[in-house]
């Protein structure tokens, strides 16, 4: 599963693992049938507006290691809200959130979680069907983490695989980001899920985001995300998370 206590493997391997499998899969994927494809292949992400909207998160202390998920801005009207898997936040404790994170630099600051919000059925049995919450960061200065790189729009109540989505996140033995599209395919009525390789631990959290630049899933739910790193889950966005989004951005 992709929860956050894999061990640290050789980051030179992690590297051709994903080099690997971008050669075995470029030449058989067809191209997409709404866009230019090709579909199912990871390769590093460019460092662009879209990848700065996405980040690692690390736990308390001074330097940039050992990252274990990752998380994304979407919008919310005070500018400070991250979306990310509810058992991203199980362990307690600080954490710091940093956007754009390569290389163990740090270009659009480090921010630190100020607020958590996971919904009741996630608190009360991890429902595997509510992992999906929410994180406010403190401002720095005046500014809010959005000001900085902008956020997403969170979208609900999407039908699965009406469009492709990019799935964007940091595998905990790599210090760059990696992404990957295709079309999201129903596992069940409240479960997603989608085929790109080399999604290992660490990239629970991840956002996928729709051609219109809305986040409409993250990769978590059945198996905290997936047993595989080559086929993740996010739980269907519905009424539930709509309402957590809502308190999310209602509080403070």
């Amino acid at each position: 599963m992709k929860r956050t206590t894999r061990p640290p493997g050789n980051r030179r391997n992690a590297l051709f693992v994903v080099v690997v499998m971008l050669a075995v899969t470029s030449a058989s994927v067809a191209s997409a049938d709404d866009g230019p494809g090709p579909f199912g292949v990871t390769v590093q992400a460019d460092t662009n507006k879209a990848s700065a909207r996405v980040g690692a998160l690390f736990g308390a202390g001074d330097g940039l290691s050992g990252h274990f998920c990752t998380a994304s801005v979407v919008h919310s009207e005070k500018r400070d809200l991250l979306v990310t898997a509810a058992h991203c936040l199980d362990g307690g404790g600080k954490l710091r959130f940093v956007p754009g994170y390569r290389d163990g630099k740090a270009p659009y600051g480090i921010w630190d979680v100020k607020k958590t919000f996971v919904g009741d059925a996630w608190t009360g049995g991890q429902d595997e069907d509510s992992d999906v919450a929410f994180a406010e960061v403190a401002k720095q200065g005046a500014k809010g983490i959005e000001d900085v790189v902008g956020g997403n729009a969170l979208a609900t109540g999407r039908e699965t695989g009406a469009t492709a989505v990019t799935v964007t996140g940091y595998p905990s033995t790599l210090d760059a980001p990696i992404t990957c599209t295709n079309k999201p395919t129903v596992h069940s009525r409240t479960q997603q899920r989608i085929e790109c390789p080399a999604f290992a631990g660490g990239t629970s959290g991840s956002p996928w985001v729709n051609g219109d630049g809305a986040v409409v899933g993250v990769i978590g739910g059945h198996e905290a995300g997936g047993d595989t790193d080559d086929v993740s889950f996010s739980i269907v966005l519905g009424k539930e998370a709509a309402t957590l989004y809502k308190a999310a951005r209602k509080a403070g």
